[in-house]
């Protein structure tokens, strides 16, 4: 029987403790081994609660047990987690977690500390949920060079801009009902601001390139400027507004961001909506995978952490290898970016317009006055800021075209 400790009862928490029961006899035929939760650390207790008989206090109750063989670590947040986490390796015993902003920030380190060691760290259930994604860059797709990943990486973002899309309510109308859902926190900024999405492509960039990036050199935007307005002019056009994350490799460069975008229906992402998420990888050879489905909650969530696990009690006293160099990847200017722009422009100077940015395609919505959109020729993002001063630029958003890159 394999042994394990689960740090955190939160909402993953409790979903790993959950699927373990629910499917505990399948899960053991994958494992080849039973696999039972020995011990919980909490700071609560949860009077009522099965659970409770294994709560604990004490960290060290864990790292001292020997028979605790993984450890999973759902607390969320830097620290205390990569303290845990380190000693946790320190004691000789492999780790789970579903933590991105642990793995964006130590990621190479535990993975260096895990394999000295002859165990595993393993957070599949980081980027994307129940997605299986960490994997596939691992296992699946290695005969590939990647040269693109695009995602739609957090569900609360996807969710707001999928309601202003279809209903028409704004930004802050939806904010609250994602609230009063669940779908967004109490202070929803680091997901309305993009910091979610952002540490998400960092660590898909580091595994896809092989080095690491920095999730605070991830040039990122928010989702709390998109209005409604916005959205009338992007149907004008056949598109939809979606929170992308971002990065790929050209002339040797990599290049990583994560803002809003416009996208049409001809894009793989268009028709991901609500708190669904997808990714997908561009491969030199392969071309284009896609990777679709929930990518939060409860259960998915603890689904990706459980597959962990049970590939941590499998390949027991050897390292599965994850190449994820510290070495620092530097990332290309994004101002060296090329791409289009949506552009709302004040008053009815089309030619003005055309002269800042290009020939273009003059768009306009009935019902919106004093102003009309206008989508720029291919150029720089250096070439659209010296160039947004020469007309009254109301507001901008990019434009995701592949062909471009």
């Amino acid at each position: 029987m394999a042994k394990i400790a689960v740090l955190g009862y939160g909402t993953v928490g409790s979903g790993v403790v959950e699927v373990l029961n629910t499917n505990g006899a399948s899960i053991a035929k994958r494992a080849g081994d039973t696999i039972e939760v020995k011990s919980v650390l909490d700071l609560r207790d949860f009077p009522g609660d099965p659970i409770q008989d294994k709560i604990v206090h004490d960290i060290d109750l864990i790292i001292n047990d020997p028979e605790i063989e993984v450890v999973v670590e759902v607390m969320g947040g830097v620290e205390p987690a990569f303290t845990f986490v380190k000693k946790a390796l320190e004691a000789g015993k492999s780790v789970c977690t579903s933590n991105k902003a642990l793995v964006a920030a130590h990621g190479p380190e535990l993975l260096e500390m895990a394999k000295e060691r002859k165990l595993n760290f393993m957070f599949e259930a980081s980027v994307g949920g129940g997605i299986p994604i960490i994997r596939p860059l691992n296992q699946s797709l290695t005969a590939d060079e990647i040269t693109k990943i695009t995602g739609i990486l957090n569900g609360t973002t996807n969710y707001i801009l999928t309601k202003m899309s279809r209903e028409g309510i704004s930004y802050q109308e939806v904010l609250k009902e994602a609230q009063a859902l669940g779908y967004a926190e109490r202070n929803p900024e680091a997901d309305v601001e993009g910091y979610d999405a952002c540490r998400k492509i960092a660590i898909l960039t580091s595994l896809a390139f092989g080095n690491t990036v920095k999730f605070e050199e991830v040039y990122t935007e928010g989702i709390t400027k998109i209005s409604n307005e916005d959205f009338a002019y992007a149907k004008e056009l056949g598109c939809v507004i979606k929170l992308l994350a971002t990065s790929y490799s050209k002339d040797g460069k990599v290049y990583a961001i994560t803002a809003p975008f416009m996208i049409d229906s001809t894009h793989p992402l268009y028709n991901v909506n609500d708190v669904l998420n997808g990714i997908y990888v561009h491969g030199n050879v392969l071309g284009d995978v896609m990777f679709f489905g929930a990518g939060a909650g409860k259960l998915p969530t603890a689904s990706a952490v459980v597959s962990d696990v049970v590939d941590c009690v499998k390949h027991k006293g050897k390292n599965v290898m994850t190449i994820w160099s510290s070495v620092k990847q530097e990332l290309g200017d994004t101002f060296d970016e090329t791409r289009r722009f949506f552009v709302r422009i004040k008053g009815d100077d089309v030619q003005a317009a055309k002269a800042a940015f290009g020939e273009g395609q003059v768009v306009k919505v009935d019902g919106i006055n004093g102003e009309f959109g206008f989508v720029t020729e291919p150029m720089t993002e250096r070439a659209f800021e010296d160039a947004k001063d020469k007309v009254s630029v109301i507001s901008r958003i990019r434009i995701d075209d592949t062909k471009l890159q």
